[in-house]
């Protein structure tokens, strides 16, 4: 599979029997995507076993390659992980089917009648890294839109995304749909990524799902449309009208509870006003639970490290987080917007009007006030799973579900109806 012929002619025909699916799925029955849909959840509950052996050799893979340990935690499955995935798969078989909703209709005086209704996009290309149950999500997500999807996974969760992949093949086929509805890319060549993002004949759009690395990668290359998934650099202001008790729960939880996820806290700004308070004891609280805490010299407690330059606009993913003091609200919101990724930030503080402010004067995909940054999630924002978080502002922002994976149509009816 080295060959760089061979991949170009894997890709086309991949591309062509994608486009073939999509042309199936854009008019499929709702019933019968929600029957897939349920049986590859049966199926992936069933296989769970094949999952985890496979998921083995993936995480020895890993291991072997130096992967952190945050990063095998991302990739490691085990039979809990794998009831989440299955969750997720009954969650979106049981959403609404978002394909031929009417979002919008209305009459013109000249008799015409006209509605604007969501279609599929076509053929989805998702390319992402180390987390196999980004192949559920995306594969679910996709086909409940009515679309086709190539799945690109990283070549840590080859074994695993593929055991996962048969499932969802099992699951159209119970449906009676096109088993190319959900394509895998059956090889770890990096150069199937290069194909995937010229591929203008076939596919409609790109979702990058992973670091900077690949996401810089397809913005630099892709000549396909991109829906853009950047870093996670999510910030917590701590507000000096913050509620104490609040602010321990949530930054800890923020920054502990899953380090390898995109809405993991990376960095605490702390209000002047609090720094000998609150501010110290939230940094003594992250050391006490094995954070190493980059920090400012304002913040520096025993068992913290010194900031440096490099500690700013950084994404850890692991037990890591940047502490800094800032003089107010403002000095914060200019710290995120130079630092930022516009992906998550979060805000703690009991004062509506400041709360207010930081809503209003931030432009993040999403942004919080007196909860965790961990709730950056497609799931818990009751879309059943999600594609990725969207950092960019044209179409898709923010948790990409089945709705944001669709675009729209224009249906008008006249009666015989002429223009002057």
């Amino acid at each position: 599979m080295k060959d760089l012929d061979d991949i170009h002619q894997v890709m086309t025909d991949l591309g062509r029997r994608a486009r073939a699916a999509a042309a199936e799925l854009a008019f499929a029955p709702a019933k019968a995507k929600t029957a897939a849909l349920n049986a590859a959840a049966d199926a992936v509950w069933a296989r769970r076993a094949e999952i985890i052996e496979a998921n083995a050799k993936d995480m020895d893979f890993g291991t072997e390659k130096g992967l952190t340990k945050a990063m095998l935690d991302r990739l490691m499955l085990d039979e809990a992980r794998i009831a989440g995935i299955v969750e997720g798969l009954r969650a979106v078989a049981g959403q609404d089917d978002p394909v031929g909703e009417v979002l919008a209709e209305w009459d013109r005086p000249t008799g015409l009648h006209i509605q604007r209704v969501r279609t599929p996009l076509g053929v989805i290309g998702v390319i992402y890294e180390s987390r196999p149950n980004v192949t559920a999500d995306a594969g679910a997500l996709c086909l409940k839109a009515g679309n086709a999807v190539i799945l690109r996974g990283g070549s840590e969760s080859f074994h695993s995304s593929g055991a996962i992949h048969a499932c969802l093949v099992e699951g159209l086929k119970a449906a009676g749909l096109p088993e190319d509805a959900i394509l895998r890319v059956p090889t770890r060549d990096r150069a199937a990524v290069s194909e995937m993002l010229t591929m203008t004949d076939y596919i409609d759009v790109i979702v990058p799902r992973g670091g900077k690395g690949l996401v810089g990668l397809v913005q630099r290359e892709a000549r396909v449309p991109v829906f853009a998934h950047l870093e996670g650099i999510v910030h917590i202001y701590v507000d000096k009208a913050a509620d104490p008790a609040k602010a321990m729960d949530v930054v800890l939880n923020a920054k502990t509870r899953r380090t390898g996820i995109c809405g993991a806290a990376e960095c605490l700004l702390i209000h002047r006003d609090l720094a000998d308070t609150l501010g110290a004891d939230l940094v003594r609280m992250l050391v006490e639970a094995g954070v190493r805490v980059h920090a400012a010299p304002e913040l520096a407690v025993e068992g913290t490290v010194p900031a440096t330059d490099e500690d700013w606009g950084r994404e850890y993913l692991d037990m890591d987080i940047a502490a800094k003091v800032v003089d107010d609200i403002d000095v914060a919101m200019d710290h995120i917007r130079q630092y930022g990724s516009n992906h998550t930030d979060a805000i703690l503080t009991e004062d509506d009007e400041a709360a207010a402010r930081f809503f209003q004067r931030l432009d993040s995909a999403i942004l919080m006030r007196n909860a965790s940054t961990q709730f950056a999630d497609g799931g818990e924002f009751g879309m059943g799973a999600e594609i990725g978080i969207a950092t960019g502002k044209m179409h898709a922002r923010g948790p990409v579900g089945a709705a944001q994976l669709t675009s729209f149509k224009y249906l008008v009816s006249g009666d015989g109806t002429t223009r002057a």
